[in-house]
């Protein structure tokens, strides 16, 4: 494996650097912003439309759609280094890391004109209607249902859990289409306008104080044939090509990290007034997380070196999730109690690192459900990459409208 940029690669990641530097701050240079929703969304959508318009917007995307054509490598340099920066792409995630890739993969030409070209370039912000009250790690068990009417479709139904659907102008929604066959097989995937008559939006409040995640209604929503991705009855299909996309998507934690764990640690007093960190059981901490940290850049450097011979990365990238959103919650949980008393002060502007620790505490739990739970991550690995035996399913070739429900 090495490690090391080609000359190309090495020029092209200067390039970025180039860009970049002429249009953004490096993270660590950049003060607290305090503004509203409303202002964020206004400059992630600036940010997005002058990475179009300057060629680095989805990069690996086709030419004629509007990225540029670029290898899996570059596309991983581009993102290696806007990581640094500070600049607002969390409302693209879902729309470019998710939706957009199913477009690309299903979607008729007519769908792909029309709605990549606005995805790459900023100006339509997406969302993924999957989970439901009922359905989540089991998605195929959804109840939300879609039943033709002349030449278009009926919606009816709830999705819960649906980031950024307040703020989203369209939505991909699974939907099942016919109850008389197996679970997996009664799906059709969708995408409509979030603003159309019959969807009500209902923000749900966290525990962090805000309402990233909503639960979203459907009563009676029309939409065309037109807005169907795939064949009817195709829907897990589809999904499947999202959820691959949506495991890439999450398969890392940001926040802040052990070796922000390891600054604070030298600065803090203990009990003694000595700095925390000569403390030897926390010092054994740090050398776990730090190993955590090295097998899973390891782990990213396979995905890498796959993707760069033109391969695609398999099952082993739910390792990623698995691992650090559970050292996240760990790490999060032993900061707060390492600033003691000064631990219940959660203010960015008073916290120490700017109460990265305490958004990282709250955060945890919701990355651990969020693209696969844990449960349903181990088994993928159980089962795909140790080739373990399969749960036994007793739903398998049962008609959804006949399996069990426990009313």
């Amino acid at each position: 494996m090495d490690f090391n940029d080609t000359p190309e690669e090495s020029l092209f990641r200067a390039e970025a650097r180039d860009f970049l530097n002429a249009h953004a701050q490096l993270k660590n240079d950049s003060e607290p912003r305090d503004e509203t929703e409303t202002d964020y969304l206004a400059r992630a959508k600036a940010w997005q439309k002058l990475k179009y318009e300057n060629g680095w917007a989805c990069l690996n995307w086709p030419k004629e759609y509007g990225g540029r054509d670029a290898t899996a490598m570059q596309l991983i340099i581009w993102n290696q280094e806007e990581s640094r920066y500070d600049v607002p792409t969390a409302p693209f995630a879902i729309g470019l890391g998710m939706c957009g890739p199913t477009i690309l993969t299903h979607g008729t030409p007519e769908q792909k004109q029309r709605w990549i070209p606005k995805l790459i370039s900023g100006e339509e912000i997406w969302c993924q209607l999957f989970s439901e009250p009922g359905a989540g790690s089991d998605l195929a068990g959804l109840r939300t249902r879609a039943e033709r009417d002349g030449d278009g479709w009926v919606i009816n139904g709830q999705k819960i859990w649906t980031s950024g659907a307040h703020y989203s102008d369209f939505g991909m929604i699974l939907t099942r289409t016919d109850p008389n066959v197996a679970k997996h097989d009664g799906l059709t995937m969708f995408f409509l306008d979030m603003k159309s008559p019959g969807i009500e939006i209902r923000p749900i409040k966290q525990a962090n104080g805000q309402s990233g995640f909503n639960e979203v209604f459907f009563n009676d929503v029309r939409i065309p044939d037109a807005q169907r991705l795939g064949a009817v009855g195709d829907g897990w299909k589809v999904s499947l090509t999202t959820l691959m996309n949506e495991r890439l998507a999450v398969g890392g934690a940001s926040g802040a990290g052990w070796t922000d764990f390891l600054e604070a640690a030298r600065e803090i007093p203990g009990a003694d007034g000595a700095p925390v960190i000569k403390d030897q059981a926390l010092r054994e901490k740090l050398a776990d997380w730090y190993v955590q940290a090295e097998g899973l850049k390891h782990t990213r450097n396979r995905t890498m070196t796959a993707l760069s011979r033109g391969q695609t990365p398999g099952p082993e990238s739910s390792i990623g999730k698995i691992v650090s959103a559970n050292a996240m919650h760990e790490l999060a949980s032993n900061a707060i109690d390492m600033l003691d008393q000064y631990g219940i002060i959660n203010d960015p502007a008073l916290a120490p690192l700017h109460g990265a620790f305490h958004s990282s505490f709250m955060f945890a739990p919701g990355l651990r459900i969020a693209g696969g739970t844990d449960e349903i991550l181990r088994n993928i690995i159980a089962e795909r990459v140790l080739g373990l035996p399969g749960d036994i399913r007793v739903d398998k070739d049962v008609a959804f409208k006949d399996v069990p429900t426990g009313r």
